[in-house]
């Protein structure tokens, strides 16, 4: 069975479940659920350590820019 696709859907699924009503909750929130799809998504490709890290802030990031 192929990874792929079931980690894309995981990831899409983890990123629309990121919600909150603050900047400061947005960002946490994202940050948590970026770092665990890319510690996921980086220990299929070899560097959980990497991909959590780099998730982590793109989430935390994405968390904040999109609070209202």
């Amino acid at each position: 069975m192929r990874m792929a696709p079931l980690a894309l859907l995981a990831a899409l699924s983890l990123t629309l479940a990121a919600c909150g009503s603050s900047p400061t909750s947005r960002a946490a929130s994202g940050g948590l659920l970026g770092a665990g799809t890319g510690a996921a998504i980086g220990s299929m490709s070899g560097n959980a350590g990497t991909g959590a890290l780099i998730g982590g802030g793109v989430g935390a990031l994405g968390g904040a820019a999109t609070a209202r």
